[in-house]
Parts: C-alpha cells; structure tokens; sequence
C-alpha cells in the first residue's frame, strides 16, 4: 500500500519521539485475480514472504486515472451519476488513497462499493427529509440504454474471462462481551461486542425482531457551517448510549436524544476533531483527539495534540491532555480496560482514564515506535522498526496498564502497514506487497493467538473478489465493512452481475474460519440490486446493512451464525427526500448504528453547500415502532 500524499492542511508529523515517517517505494501492482474460490484452503508459507500466484492474464487496462480532481463519470444502474467529491480538510491526519476498480475502470457510480476515506459529493442535491414517510414513493422497473448495455456486456465479458466464467459457488456448511457503541467496523454497540471466539453456529444476539421493520424518520441534524476557506472538516466519531445517540461537529461533540434528536448537550473543543474511538466503556465514557485551536489562513493546522476523554452521560469532557516536552501529534486512540492508548509516528503513550495520568510512554532511546493500536477486551499494539526499505512491524498483544508485552507476532519484513481488526480473537489486516490493487489496504488477514504470539492461519482476500476496507497508514483500528465473532471472519465479496434484468447487481457475505483459515461454504446473498456490508456482531450473529437499489430503503438484517438466514429488522422508507440523505451516507464513508430497532447514519465530513437552496445533514435517525 503506497502512503499517499497529505491531504491540505495536514498537521505537521515528526519530532518528539521516535523515527519520523518515511515514505515506501510504490512496486507495480500485480495483475488482477479471478473469481472467489468459496471453499479455498490456508495459503502456503503462513509466516511469509510467498510467491502470489500465477493469475490469468489481466484484461487490457484503461487509462490510468487523474491524479486530482473528481474521478470520471459513470452511469449507475438506472440512478443519477455520483456527483464530484470534494478533499478532506484540516483535522484529518491521513486517508487511505483511492485506486481505480478491477480491470482499469474508473471509480464506480452509485451503488457500487466508494473509495476508502473518501467524503460523499456534497455537492449533490438534497431535499429537506420529512418526517413522516410518504405514502406513493416512486417505483417500477429499471431502463437501460444502448451504450451502457454495450460497456456492460464488454465488462461482464472480461469478468468471465478472467475468471473463468464462475463468479460464485453457492456449497453450503455448517458453520461477548458488549463494551462499544461503534460506527462501521468489525465490532459494534449496544449494539456492538468485542467477541470471545469460539466455534461459530447460532449465536443469542439481543436484537429484538420488531413486529413491523417498516422505519420512519425519527430526526435529522443539519450539516454544521462550514468555512469558505476550507473544501471539507473532519466530523468522525458518533457513539451510542441507552439514553444518548452523540455526533462530533465541527470543534464540537452533541449529544442528542435517540428518539427525538433534540440537543441534549454539547462540548465545544479548541480545535477541530481529528479522530476518534469508536469503543465505549462500561460507564458510558469514550476519547477523542482534536487540534488545540481552529485552524487559519495563517495556520492551517495547529497539530493534533490534544486527547480528551468524554462522559456521554454527563455530557462533559473528564479530561484533556497532551504527551511529550513538544506535544505529540497523535494519529490515533482507542481505550482498552481503563487505559486510553494514542499511537503516532513519535511513538505511543498510555493515559488513565479516569484522570489522565500518563501510564507509559516513548523513551529516547527507542529504534521503533507503537503507530497505534487497537482497544476492546485487549489492546494490541502495531509497533514499527527500521526503514521503509526494510520495515519490521510487530503485533503485539500488551498490558494496558504497564505497556508490559505480553505476546508478540513478527510480520514479515517489508510489510509497511496492518490494521487491527479485532483484538479478542486477534485478527490483523495487511496490504501485502500492495498486492491489493484496489485501494482497500487489504490483501490478507492474520489470525494470532494473542496469548502466545503464534500465528494461527493466514487469509487470502484478493481487492477484486473482496470489499472489506483498512486505513492502515494512519489509523490503524478503522477498518470498516466487516465483522469478527464466534472464532469466523465474516467479509462482504465485490458486487458482481446479479441474476436479474436490467444489468442488476448484487454481492453476498461470506464466512472464512480463524482456525483454519478456509471458508465455511456459509453465504448470505444481498438480493437483487441490494449490497450487503457487515456492522458489527450480534453475539454469534452478524448484523448488516443493506443499500438499496435507487428505488427501495436501505434494511438492516441479522445473519443467523449457524443457518446464515436472515432476519428483516429495520427497512427504511423509500420515498425519494429520503433516499436522497441515505444514498449520501454510503457505508464505504460514513458511520452507521445500529441498536434495538434503531438506525443512526451520519458523515464523517462537512462542507460548504455548492448552493444557497441546497440542504445537507450531519445525521439523522430511524426507528420501528415495535
């Protein structure tokens, strides 16, 4: 995975502890694979390096696409083109680059899975959501035009080709603890768990099925001013509690009630949010960083150096702190047990929660550094060595409160970037010899025994057959579009040509074993025009997000661990201002919870409205009424 350039004002890295970052060489990016092999076995030579092996050859590719400015333009299926994305702005301390699809197209129209870290077109026009559903929404059957049936049998051609003309086999098999209230990522809220393992199978979830799933709008929170100078402000972050759903804005963190989204309470930060984590602690408590002032012509970015741990209950910040003789710029935070752990390129520091003392942190005389980590039931540290040239990182498992080492797993030399997926079982995700190709930051997953270091089994999940996502470069916890429980790893595949008319599209949820490391033969299909991504676990059940096609509201299912059937608990209303606000919140870039016949979808950037009548929102809320 190449690290990309900094996005405009970027905070400054470098100083204090540590190494400063070093950028890899960029290797050409091997040839595209075929089709998912649904019943594959462990890839050979677990510890790595390993030849990748042999594929096809690749379809002829298109021209490589601009270096700036808003990808090509491509008709969806039967929707409005995506608009132009705008660039994130201050606050933001790294994103993952974007990569054209399989086969050299351009990025996909909507409908088809976004590029990583990137915000949704702002510019695209939104009307005001009612509500109250309205009764009539527009439906009926796709139409498709001559050119675009053309390009898309061309496509489907080269697909089958490739990949031997099979995209999926349908074999079938037999296949917590809840302390966080996430957005997108393989552990979730209440909902969301932090799981123990075990053998797979039915899981008691507490997601109660609702007597009618049908959703109306509950609340809608205005987009937040922008300032002209800025293109687009972090806003990542959003948690929920049995009494508070809350949302970062713009140097502000809200709390607002889950049911009727009226603002309960606020706290205004010095600067801009940088990140934020997405675990909650039993008292209803979660940490965030932000920049010490708002950003200025002058100074664009003043760091992100602050770390703050927030009450969601009370509403209040408990405390904020910085690290180091010339305060760290962190790049990430997690909490893990009653420790708030920050990595960065200067190395990683530990704080109590409950006041803020410094529990560990980097010394002097440190060759390698904790980039960051990831919290839940275990905190698990990414810690590099040496040069990009010949980087070493390791995984290691670690006590929270004394930054003791408890395990440790040796990556192969060379790997630059992983991603912590989940910490109990200890799964981590790595671009291997940016052999992904898709921007995904994901070419294979490693399961680790934490409390040995001993590496478990090692999966191959080719970027052209796989749509799970990890921004690896900086943040080191956010990886998005898949689920961890019940000793399995649940990842969606990339859409593909459905079986029905009209050029529709579909993909499915498929299950790999973290013993193993092979497929279970388990399938959760989408459906027609519908694509399905993982949120979180449920117990041993996996609860998804289904986006729509352009005419249906989005649903959210339950996926049965053992059967892999699926349960309807939410479906939200189809009517054209809503689809609008829920199209502009795809799950590749924004933040979606779920709990008890509840749904929160909300941005991670704000910008300025391109026009005076256009109407924009932070987040906004569903909900059964039974």
């Amino acid at each position: 995975m190449t690290q990309p350039p900094p996005p405009p004002n970027q905070p400054p890295q470098g100083g204090g502890f540590g190494p400063p970052p070093d950028q890899p060489p960029q290797p050409p990016t091997p040839p595209a694979g075929g089709s998912p092999n649904l019943g594959k076995g462990p890839q050979p030579g677990y510890g790595y390096p390993q030849t990748p092996p042999q594929t096809p050859p690749q379809a002829p590719a298109a021209p490589p696409t601009p270096p700036s400015g808003p990808p090509p333009q491509q008709p969806g299926y039967g929707y409005p083109q995506t608009p132009p994305q705008p660039q994130p702005g201050y606050g933001y301390p790294g994103q993952q680059p974007g990569q054209p699809g399989p086969y050299g197209q351009p990025a996909p129209a909507y409908g088809q899975p976004g590029q990583p870290g990137q915000p949704p077109g702002y510019g695209y026009p939104q009307a005001t959501v009612p509500m109250q559903p309205q009764p009539g929404g527009p439906g009926g059957g796709r139409k498709i035009n001559a050119q675009l049936a053309i390009i898309v049998s061309a496509v489907v051609a080269i697909a089958l080709i490739i990949g031997g003309g099979v995209w999926y086999s349908k074999s079938s098999d037999d296949g917590g603890k809840d302390d966080t209230a996430s957005s997108t990522g393989g552990t979730g809220g209440k909902g969301g768990t932090d799981e123990k393992g075990g053998d797979g199978g039915s899981g008691a979830g507490t997601e109660k099925v609702p007597s009618d799933p049908a959703a109306k709008v509950l609340f809608q929170v205005p987009a937040p001013p922008v300032s002209k100078d800025d293109s687009s402000v972090v806003v990542s972050g959003s948690w929920l509690t049995d009494t508070v759903y809350a949302k970062s804005g713009v140097a502000e963190v809200a709390g607002y009630d889950p049911d009727k989204g009226s603002k309960k309470w606020s706290v205004k930060l010095a600067g801009p949010v940088c990140a934020a984590s997405r675990h909650v602690t039993d008292d209803n408590k979660t940490v965030i960083i932000h920049q010490p002032a708002m950003p200025t012509k002058a100074e664009p970015s003043h760091g992100c150096t602050q770390v703050a741990v927030l009450d969601l209950d009370a509403g209040k910040a408990v405390w904020t702190k910085t690290a180091g003789d010339q305060p760290i710029n962190f790049n990430n935070v997690t909490i893990s047990g009653d420790t708030v752990a920050a990595g960065s390129t200067e190395g990683g520091v530990g704080f109590d929660i409950a006041k803020g003392d410094i529990l560990w942190s980097p010394k002097a005389t440190d060759s390698c550094y904790d980039a960051g980590y990831g919290g839940g039931e275990k905190l698990v540290a990414v810690r590099k060595c040496g040069s990009y040239d010949a980087r070493q990182l390791n995984i290691q498992t670690i006590d929270p409160k004394s930054g003791k080492v408890i395990s440790e797993y040796k990556m192969a030399q060379g790997i630059e970037y992983a991603g912590v997926v989940s910490t109990n079982p200890l799964v981590v995700a790595a671009d291997v010899g940016d052999s992904a190709g898709d921007g995904s930051g994901i070419s294979d997953f490693f399961s680790i025994d934490n409390k040995t270091g001993k590496l478990l089994t090692r999966i191959s999940v080719p970027g052209e057959q796989f749509a799970a996502r990890c921004d690896t470069i900086t943040k080191i916890e956010n990886c998005t579009g898949l689920a961890v429980g019940a000793n399995r790893l649940y990842i969606p595949t990339e859409e593909h040509e459905g079986s029905g008319e009209s050029y529709s599209r579909t993909n499915e949820v498929v299950a790999f074993d973290l013993a193993t490391g092979k497929q279970t033969g388990q399938r959760a299909d989408a459906g027609e025009d519908y694509t399905i991504t993982p949120l979180r676990m449920d117990g041993g059940n996996v609860i998804a997000y289904k986006r729509p096609p352009y005419d249906k509201g989005g649903q959210i299912v339950s996926i049965d661990g053992g059967t892999f059937k699926q349960t309807k608990l939410l479906e939200n209303p189809a009517t054209e201002a809503v689809r609008d606000v829920e199209a502009s919140m795809s799950p590749d870039y924004s933040e979606i919870l779920y709990s008890q016949g509840h749904l929160y979808m909300s941005q991670v950037f704000a910008s300025e409205p391109t026009s005076a009548d256009e109407k924009e929102y932070l987040a906004i809320g569903f909900g059964t009424s039974g």
